[in-house]
This record gives C-alpha cells, structure tokens and sequence, in this order.
C-alpha cells in the first residue's frame, strides 16, 4: 500500500516537472548554458592533451637544469677543493724544493703529501713536480719521472714528451680529458689535473698533478641526477670532452662540438637521427660546460597516465555541466517567469498574453525602462549643464561627448558663450505662476535661433525663481559682440512676451570664446542680476555696462566696477577658483598702475572692505577679530596672502550654509523614499535625478542621515511593511510581497529567512500561534 502511495506521488509530481520544461525559452537557456561550457570545455581538453607532452617536458627540462645546476655546484666546489689544496702545498714548509731532497726531512715531505691525498676522497693520486727535476714525489717516496709514467701509470694518449712539457710550461691549471691508463696491467679511465705553484704566479716553480678516476666525477653526477635515463657530459673550455656518461650512446665530434657550444639554456636537437632534450649550464669558476642529453620517447611513457585522467575528468565534466545547465536554466528561468505572471496579473487584455511568448514580454519591458529613462534624461542633462556654469569645461569624458553631440562646443574657438540667469517675482500667484514658469523652462530647455546662429540651452539650479540660460554663437562675425549679444537677449524676450504674462528680470553675463571660462560669465550674470536698473526693452543688465554707471573722473585710476562686483558675487556664490582668479588680476592691475602710495592705500583697503562686506554678510563676525592681522600689511603680495586666506574662508562658511540648506533636502527625500518604498522602478538614480543631485552626493549624505545605505533602507521598510501586513491581514504571501514592491518572491523568502530567522510564512504561523495564547 505504502509502495503504491509513494509511485502515485512521483508520477503525479514528473508530469508537473515535465511541464516546467515546456517553455521554448527554458529549453533554449538549458542548450545555451550546456553549449557554453560545453565549447570551452572540449577546447581546453584538447589544448591540456595537446600540451600535456610539452608540460611534461617542460617539467622534466627544468627538474635537469635544477640538477645539473647542483652537478656544477658540487663539481665545483671539489675542484676549488683542489685548488685550495695546490695552494697549501706550495706554501707549506715541509714540501719545498729544499726539504723534500733532504736525505733526512724527506720523510716528512712524504708524509705531508700522504695528508693532502687522505684529504681529497675524489684524488686517486698525487703527485709534486719541480721543474726540470727527473724525479716525481708522491706520498709513496720518491720516483724517478720516467718509471712512473711508463710503468706504473700508462696513458695512452699522453706522450712522454707532452708529458713533460706539461709539467714544465704549465701557466694555468690544466685539466686534461678522460682517457685509458694501465694501472699496474689494469685499464682505468683517468683524468689527470695539473696546477702550477705557486697558483697565479708568472713563474712557477713546480707542479701539483692530480689522478683522478673518471668514474669518481660520474659517480657524483649520478649521484645527483638521481632518476635521469639521458646521457651526461662535461666540456672543458676549448670545447674537450672531460668526462662523459653516455649510457652506450656514441656521438659524431661534430654532434659534441655542437653541444659543447651551445648557450645555458634549454635546447631541442637532432642528435644521431634522433629528436633530443638538451639541457645545458656554464660554470662561471672554470668555464666548464656541463650538458644533459635524453631522448624525446623517454617521456611518452608519463603521457599514459594523463591521457586516463583527462578522459575521466572530461567525462565526470561533462556530466556534471549538464546537471548545472538544466538547474540553473530552471533558476534564471524563473524571475522571468515571475515577470510574466506579475504582467498578466496587471494587464487588462487577458487575449493579449496567451499570444505572446515570453520574449516579446521581455522586450515590452525593455520598451517600458526606455520610455522612463527617456523622461530621466534632461534630469542628467540639467545637471551636466549645471557643472558647466559653476565649474566651467569639466576633464569629463561623458560630459564632453553629451556638449559635443548637442552641438554646443564649436570647433577651434570658433564661437561666443556666454550665461544669462531669469529671475521672476510673484506677480501672478498660485498655480497660473509656477505653470508659465514651467513653460518657458520647458521652450528654453533646448531652442535654436537661426537667424541669430545662437543655440539656447536652460539649466534649473538651486536658486528659487531662477533660470539660467547657456547661450552660444556660432561663426565670425563683423559686428561686435555686444551688439550681437544683445540681439539674442532681445529674441529670448520676445519670446517670454509671447507666451507668458511673466516679465523676468535678466542678467546677462560677458561672452567669452573659451568655453572653460563659462563658470566667470555665470558670476558675471549674478552680479548683473543683483544691481539690475530698468531699460526701455524689460529688466535687462548686462555686466559689461555696470562699469559705466560710476566711471572715474579723467587721470585718476579705481579698480574697476566690475572686477569688484564679479569679485564680490564670486564670494557669495563660493566659488572659490574664480575668486582666486580675480584676486591675482585685480592685484596685477594694480600693480601696473605708477600710484601714490596714499592712493594705492586707499585702493588696498577698499579691496579688503568688500571681503569684510561680504563676511558681514554670512555672519562671520569671527573675522573682524582679525582685523588688525588683516590690515596689517606692508606690500601688495602680503596683501594677496592674506586676500586669499579669507576667500578660502568665506567660501568654506558659504558651502558650510548650502550644506545646511541641503539638509532639509535630505529630510524632503527620506520623506519621498518612506512614501513610494513600494514602487519596484525606485532606485538611488532615480530619487537622484528627481531632485537633481548626484548618486554619490545623495549616497552619502543619505547614509549620514539614516544609517543605512540606500539599498537597506529601502530593504528595511519593506521587511517592516511584510511583517506589519502579515500580523494585521491574512493576504497571501505572494500578493504581500508583490505589495511592497518586491518581484522576485523567492529571493525576498530567502533573505527574509536569513534576517529574522523564520520564513514569512513561519513568522505569520508563529505570530498567530501567540495571538492565540495571548487570548
């Protein structure tokens, strides 16, 4: 019964899987995802077995370098042995020329020779020669040269007179390649190593000669080759074999000569028909040559190996990758199914969707995102326009691209620009005010001027009932730019008169061909705006004519109105870069001028007295305490010191107050956010440009206010909305969550879980387990 119960519930479950695999879309994630690592993954297991081989050789090269390395190492360490040896004897006492013939004090000589061969275990023999002497000494007594190179020790290559040649013209030591000696009616293969004493001196006076069994050196070269099947050699520095293990491989003089000229390094060669390995290291110590020969085929053996285990792992790969692409087609496959159920719930045509598959689904969506961030865009564009005024050309790429492709920027100076800024008063009230206002905001957004060749862009900013214009002129022209200036400031109000009873009041800023210096005309049209005077043609002040309302008298010399005025409405805007600016000008001007010193104290204190003015102003009455540090200046540089130190500050304590001013701001979005928590679209970037600030200027200052960053804030509120709708309401879960503007349920399960510990569902249970025994 308990067997039938249990196929009933698997059989009514596969239909419902089965079902779940229906979708086109799920089927084409599974064979994208399956391809995906599938391509890849026979790609790289044919490259692995590819160069498999080649990392092994690779291995096995660098195992050879390392060894014959310590090979050289050790070799060298026992000819300096020797060396060491050669150098002791020819300083020794008991082994001079005087000594060693003495009838009496010979056996001493005998016995120190004895020492010196017990101390070196790779020496056979040794031997002491003095020049032109017909006899030899050795550690057995005293022999005639002759005999003991006849009798005792036969070369068979090395003459009786190349022998003494040897013994007598040696200058250097000399290490003579291994060859066949009869040793007492026995064949040996020696190597014999004669150094001259004393060592390094122009004129010896005898020699030390060593006997050694080549045997002894290819011992220690096996020794430490250990495993190593190739063939091994040592080359002297004319390119002779010294000593050669060749494991019954025989080379052509020409193969050894190559090899014996080869650079350190690893090699591959053809060497007697055959490819080769060939490994090679220098000494530094004798110039010796040390080379490792082995055949390729020797290490096709390893590959076997590999080769089983690439197959399997490839195979288990495989098998796994398929598993993983069907669950995580399922996964991703889900949110979009999320998607689509959430559409049909809102979506009023209940026919619309059983003809639509799910990517026409998804590409309404993407048409829907497009739609909003194309409302969003002038938001961006604003604030783009916003960095030109205040900052001038930012080192933006982006921005650059957005001024180039709005045809703004002409090319090579080619052009004027200049700022305007509109102010309003409440003339009409209520709602009638704020639409006409709206209304020009929204014609001088983006409006061009054919006839005048002037492009409008408008720019909102922080100032209430104002609006500022970028206007640009395009081409050379005849007439002078005032003239042209005032051309276009006529057609913007014409066009106010012409769709609006509002009559602005305008300040016009100076026209300047850089566009980086766009920040100065905006100050420029701040300060006209502040000492506007009434014209035939509407409220209209341009910078450039406030100088002329208060000229000074002829012969006498002033700081120009404006350059105080631009100066003074710099400060107040805290624009600290054009304050610099004007402060370096101004004294520049002045110091151009030949004034009187009582002059040119009076001017000093009146530039000083619109700092304090504008101090005064802000409330920095701390800075009147400094009055007599202030004023207390001997040249015009100290002056521009000082100028600049209480510009910084008062700037500072400006962007002190727009940050106060910002905080109500910060309160208005936390405000905003707490009342459309649900809205799924919401997002840092889009309360950011809602209110026309940056996303890391609100990122911030929002976790400064709250705590949380954004994201869990907004986290936050809607756990709080769950739990607050599941104690107070028996609405499903689903609809819950989709209420607080969370689309992904499962997802918002999973978290939900690991904050709180329960799932929602479990916490509604629990809550209505102690709503019951609260009762």
């Amino acid at each position: 019964m308990l067997k039938k119960v249990l196929k009933s519930s698997i059989v009514s479950r596969f239909p419902l899987n089965w079902d779940h695999f229906k979708s086109r879309l799920l089927l084409k994630y599974a064979f994208s995802y399956i391809l995906m690592f599938l391509i890849p993954l026979t790609g790289v297991t044919i490259f692995v077995y590819e160069n498999a081989v080649k990392g092994l050789r690779v291995e096995i090269e660098q195992s050879n370098v390392n060894q014959l390395n310590q090979v050289k190492l050790t070799i060298d360490a026992r000819m300096t042995e020797l060396q060491e040896t050669s150098s002791r004897i020819a300083f020794d006492k008991h082994l001079t020329p005087y000594m060693v013939q003495h009838p009496y004090y010979s056996m001493e000589a005998i016995q120190a020779l004895a020492n010196y061969k017990a101390s070196n275990s790779i020496v056979e023999d040794l031997f002491l020669y003095f020049h032109e002497d017909t006899n030899i000494y050795s550690y057995r007594g005293l022999t005639d040269l002759k005999v003991t190179f006849n009798s005792f020790y036969q070369f068979e290559h090395w003459s009786q007179e190349e022998l003494l040649h040897d013994l007598n013209e040696t200058r250097q030591p000399l290490m003579r390649s291994a060859e066949n000696v009869t040793v007492n009616s026995r064949r040996d293969t020696m190597l014999a190593l004669l150094v001259p004493i004393k060592p390094n001196d122009p004129f010896p006076y005898g020699t030390v000669v060593y006997l050694m069994k080549e045997s002894k050196l290819t011992g220690v070269m096996d020794s430490i080759l250990s495993d190593f099947s190739g063939s091994s050699y040592i080359f002297n520095q004319s390119g002779g074999v010294l000593t050669a293990n060749s494991r019954g491989v025989s080379l052509a003089k020409d193969e050894l000569s190559r090899l014996s000229s080869l650079e350190p390094g690893i090699h591959n060669l053809v060497l007697d028909g055959e490819q080769h390995s060939v490994v090679s290291v220098r000494s530094e110590q004798n110039d010796w040559t040390y080379v490792t020969t082995m055949p390729s085929y020797q290490f096709f053996s390893r590959v076997a190996h590999v080769q089983t285990l690439i197959v399997l792992v490839f195979g288990i790969a495989v098998i796994t990758g398929i598993i993983a692409a069907l669950l995580l087609a399922k996964r991703q496959y889900h949110p979009i199914k999320d998607l689509m159920e959430l559409a049909k719930l809102r979506s009023n045509n209940t026919d619309a969707h059983k003809t639509r598959n799910e990517w026409e689904w998804i590409r309404q969506t993407i048409q829907d995102y497009s739609a909003r961030i194309d409302m969003q865009e002038p938001f961006v564009r604003n604030q783009c326009l916003l960095l030109l005024l205040k900052h001038g050309k930012p080192d933006d790429p982006e921005i650059e691209q957005m001024i180039h492709r709005a045809g703004f920027e002409h090319p090579q100076g080619h052009g004027l620009y200049f700022a305007v800024i509109l102010s309003w008063d409440d003339a009409l009230e209520g709602e009638t005010s704020w639409n006409e206002r709206h209304l020009l905001q929204e014609m001088f957004s983006s409006m061009h001027l054919p006839g005048l060749t002037a492009q409008i862009f408008g720019v909102e900013f922080s100032a209430d009932n104002q609006f500022a214009l970028i206007i640009s002129l395009s081409g050379y022209d005849n007439q002078p730019a005032q003239s042209r200036i005032e051309e276009v400031i006529e057609a913007v109000q014409e066009v106010i008169n012409g769709n609006s009873r509002l009559v602005p009041k305008i300040g016009v800023g100076t026209a300047y061909r850089d566009l980086a210096r766009l920040n100065q005309s905006f100050i420029e049209a701040a300060t006209a705006l502040e000492h506007r005077m009434i014209r035939r043609s509407g409220h209209v002040t341009y910078f450039e004519q406030l100088a002329e309302l208060t000229s000074p008298a002829t012969g006498s010399f002033w700081i120009p109105r404006k350059s105080m005025l631009k100066l003074e409405q710099s400060l107040k805007q805290g624009n600290e870069s054009v304050a610099r600016e004007m402060i370096a000008d101004t004294i520049d001007t002045v110091k151009d001028e030949p004034l009187p010193v009582h002059l040119l104290r009076c001017i000093c204190f009146d530039l000083l007295n619109t700092f304090l003015r504008t101090a005064s102003e802000l409330g920095m009455n701390e800075v009147f305490a400094d009055m007599p540090a202030l004023t207390a200046f001997e040249t015009l540089e100290e002056l521009e010191s000082r100028l600049l130190s209480l510009a910084a500050r008062i700037c500072q304590q400006v962007q002190r107050n727009t940050e106060t001013q910002e905080s109500s701001l910060i309160e208005d979005i936390v405000a905003y956010v707490d009342q459309q928590f649900a809205d799924y679209t919401l997002s840092l970037e889009h309360v950011a440009l809602k209110y026309s600030i940056s996303t890391s200027y609100l990122s911030r200052s929002f976790k400064d206010k709250t705590g949380n960053n954004f994201s869990q804030y907004i986290w936050q509120r809607r756990v709080d909305e769950v739990i607050r709708l599941l104690e107070s309401t028996s609405a499903p879960l689903k609809e819950i969550i989709e209420q607080v503007g969370y689309l992904d349920a499962p997802n918002f399960i999973r978290k939900f879980k690991k904050e709180t510990g329960l799932t929602p569902g479990q916490y509604r249970k629990q809550h209505t387990i102690k709503g019951s025994v609260a009762k």
